[in-house]
């Protein structure tokens, strides 16, 4: 991503973005409020979000392996566990800002599976997510990170103006 202020403001909170962040003044969070195995809420600043999770089923997907590994779901690349059969996807995304809902679109989420909403470091129970505010207030970023054994992902839907704008997705990772 060449550097623009959206890029400047994804390095304040992103993994990927650590080296560029030094010095940077971190964009308030807004962070999760409420969460299960299968969910997690976001709430404050008259913004909300929703994420949802659902049973993956193989058997409404075209799955391509090599060999024992699996390499692509309905022909295209996939992020979480890989080489594995998914366990999850995620199935539901509401943002809300103020009255108005976004639409985040499928096609921003249909490649992610198993997230982890949330991890375990040294016994202790954590998770990167939140909701960022660009310092104009002009931009919500809707930050996810999941870390797994094989290679954890992040990805970040970009509003702007209660307009879905685009995704950012690192992987590779950790």
């Amino acid at each position: 991503m060449p550097k623009t202020e959206i890029r400047m403001d994804l390095a304040t909170f992103t993994l990927s973005g650590i080296s560029e962040s030094v010095g940077k003044e971190e964009l308030k969070k807004i962070p999760f409020n409420k969460f299960g195995g299968d969910y997690m809420n976001f709430g404050g600043d008259d913004i909300k979000a929703f994420i949802k999770l659902s049973p993956f089923d193989a058997g409404k997907h075209k799955l391509d392996y090599d060999e024992k590994y699996l390499i692509r779901i309905d022909k295209k690349t996939y992020y979480g566990d890989y080489g594995n059969l998914p366990k999850t996807f995620i199935s539901r995304v509401i943002v809300t800002i103020g009255n108005d809902t976004v639409a985040i679109p499928a096609a921003a989420y249909f490649d992610l599976y198993n997230l982890n909403l949330t991890y375990t470091e040294q016994g202790t129970l954590r998770s990167r997510n939140g909701i960022y505010k660009s310092k104009d207030g002009h931009r919500i970023y809707v930050y996810l990170f999941c870390k797994d054994a094989t290679g954890s992902y992040e990805v970040t839907w970009i509003i702007q103006d209660k307009q879905y704008m685009r995704r950012v997705l690192d992987y590779g990772f950790m």
